[in-house]
């Protein structure tokens, strides 16, 4: 079941086309990646999607009714730029905005007092915002917009600002939010917590949806004869061109060296598994999926191609 189905929203600033026919549906219970390079037209979906724009045309559908502002104020929402009251104490800022979405203060500050617990913040409480370092605000902000414990959360760049340390506690924290029963739509420029986090995704590239789908499958439809191969020594020698097999690059992970190829259609495999026994010893052999982020690099840039194409073919006519 869809928790927000968005059909077919278009926007236009004058000349400029933010969105063009843009559809995609957010499952209930379902962490969903909103991706697109800067431009793309991310923020105004979610100014869209929280009611601070509204489409020229199209429909947004929010538990199977027209998304209206009573659905808004249900939300949690952690918008890219920040907006705390840098003169406003800690605790009393956060009384005052789960006051806002329509908690009693007592149930505010029951709330407060287990999101200190978990983030490990208590001792902040009496501070002001604008004694905090960055990091620390992000963590206010965080627990501003899950307080009133909304059922629809949309995070915008969740994780801008935090040591990894500290990304790591929010990243936790947003999947048990998922196990809970939240469904939550995460605009982020970090692929790898995209393909760590995400069940869905949309990628949006000049104003227009370039994919969707689970991560699994979109993964699995763009493999491209990619091998991954974990080894004990490092890959000092490359395989030749007659076993059709091209070196793509190599890391280091767990102790292990980790190196990936991509096959051509009639690449001959036990060749190649031959040449890295001859080599390395060897780990493990199998078939790899592309991550999030060379897909998305690889579509952004066609489609960038594409767009250029079209452009010098109209100049010419």
């Amino acid at each position: 079941m869809a928790h927000l189905l968005v059909d077919r929203i278009s926007k236009q600033y004058g000349n400029h086309i933010a969105l063009k026919d843009v559809s995609f549906e957010i499952p209930k219970g379902k962490i969903f990646g909103l991706l697109g390079p800067n431009g793309a037209g991310k923020t105004s979906t979610i100014r869209m999607l929280t009611r601070i724009l509204y489409p020229d045309s199209g429909e947004i559908l929010f538990e199977n009714e027209p998304l209206a502002d009573r659905h808004v104020r249900s939300m949690g929402y952690l918008p890219e730029e920040r907006g705390l009251y840098k003169k406003m104490g800690v605790s009393e800022q956060l009384i005052y905005l789960a006051q806002l979405k329509g908690m009693s203060k007592s149930d505010a500050i029951r709330e407060i007092n287990h999101w200190f617990d978990r983030l490990e913040v208590d001792h902040w409480k009496k501070k002001k915002v604008e004694d905090l370092s960055k990091g620390m605000q992000q963590k206010i902000q965080f627990i501003s917009t899950v307080l009133h414990r909304p059922n629809f959360l949309i995070l915008d760049e969740p994780f801008s600002g935090f040591d990894p340390v500290n990304a790591e506690k929010i990243k936790s924290e947003v999947i048990r939010l998922k196990e809970e029963g939240a469904t939550i739509l995460l605009s982020t420029h970090r692929m790898e917590s995209v393909e760590e986090l995400c069940d869905n995704i949309c990628m949006i590239h000049q104003a227009q949806k370039i994919l969707d789908g689970s991560v699994r499958d979109i993964r699995e439809s763009m493999k491209e004869g990619l091998v991954q191969v974990r080894h004990k020594e490092p890959l000092e020698e490359r395989p030749m061109k007659d076993m059709l097999a091209e070196y793509i690059d190599g890391k280091t992970e767990a102790g292990a060296y980790v190196s990936r190829f991509r096959l051509a259609p009639y690449a001959d495999t036990n060749a190649l598994i031959q040449w890295l026994l001859n080599h390395v010893t060897l780990i493990s052999f199998e078939e790899a999926l592309p991550s999030i982020h060379d897909i998305f690099v690889k579509l952004v840039s066609q489609d960038v191609s594409s767009f250029h194409a079209k452009e010098k073919d109209a100049t010419q006519l």
